[in-house]
């Protein structure tokens, strides 16, 4: 299984470095797409909104090749995805295998590391404030509470609306 993972993070991270870089140098030769696919991909050019997401995907490639990050890699490689399966679901079908190959490459990565992701999975808050501090709160009057903001801010006492006098 191991052999598996190291495999597919490798996979996945020299897809997205090549096509990374294909969108700066054009190495490979593609002929734009027609019909609404053309115009939205036209757009996208032409707003240079695709050099972020050419870089993010430079970026996310090399964490994954020299296995250093990888959570953030995944991280930033999940929205890509999605927009990558939507176009081609949507508006170039041509392009689905490879999409799907990608996702199926990123869910395997993700599977291996998907402890770094318990946080973002938990429906609970972790954080749990302790009775000393609630009872605190619970017995502290409006203007205490306002005059303790103001202080945590950098103020010395609040104004009549709340707001920091200094």
């Amino acid at each position: 299984m191991k052999i598996t993972i190291v495999i597919a993070r490798f996979l996945l991270g020299l897809i997205f470095l090549v096509f990374g870089l294909n969108g700066f140098l054009h190495f490979i030769p593609s002929s734009p797409p027609s019909g609404t696919a053309g115009q939205f991909v036209g757009a996208l050019f032409v707003s240079h909104y695709l050099v972020p997401i050419f870089l993010l995907q430079i970026i996310s490639a090399v964490l994954l090749l020299v296995n250093r990050y990888v959570p953030l890699a995944l991280t930033l490689l999940a929205p890509i995805i999605v927009n990558i399966l939507l176009i081609h679901i949507l508006m170039l079908p041509s392009g689905l295998p490879l999409a799907l190959v990608v996702t199926v490459l990123w869910i395997v990565v993700f599977l291996s590391v998907r402890s770094a992701f318990d946080g973002l999975c938990s429906s609970a808050s972790q954080f749990k404030p302790c009775d000393k501090c609630m009872k605190s709160l619970s017995e502290t009057t409006e203007e205490e509470l306002m005059l303790r903001i103001a202080i945590i801010i950098g103020s010395t006492r609040p104004g009549r609306n709340g707001e920091a006098v200094g």
